[in-house]
């Protein structure tokens, strides 16, 4: 099934310039989505950065399938993924395993 790994864009430049970029990383993010590899994402608070939540097989899985976030790919953003461990999950939330 796949581990849960956690992306986190932390913008290096400024919001205007990542809102233009948002209609291809929201097409992006949806394709993932549909692939089963995006369980969830979002902006943090405040808009400095954001999260991807990503079922993959490996890190390395994890690290291919961001690399062509547009977002990543103009330079707009640094990425952190670090693999999440879930030991527990309320209800409606069993895609993240636990």
């Amino acid at each position: 099934m796949g581990s849960v790994f956690i992306a986190k864009l932390t913008y290096t430049v400024p919001i205007e310039q990542v809102d233009a970029l948002l209609e291809a990383h929201l097409a992006w993010l949806k394709a993932g989505h549909a692939s089963g590899h995006f369980l969830a994402w979002g902006p943090n608070e405040p808009r400095d950065s954001g999260m991807i939540f990503i079922r993959a097989a490996s890190r390395k899985e994890a690290e291919s399938l961001t690399a062509t976030d547009p977002i990543l790919v103009k330079g707009a953003a640094n990425i952190e993924i670090t693999e999440w461990k879930p030991r527990f999950v309320g209800p409606g939330l069993e895609a993240f395993g636990g």
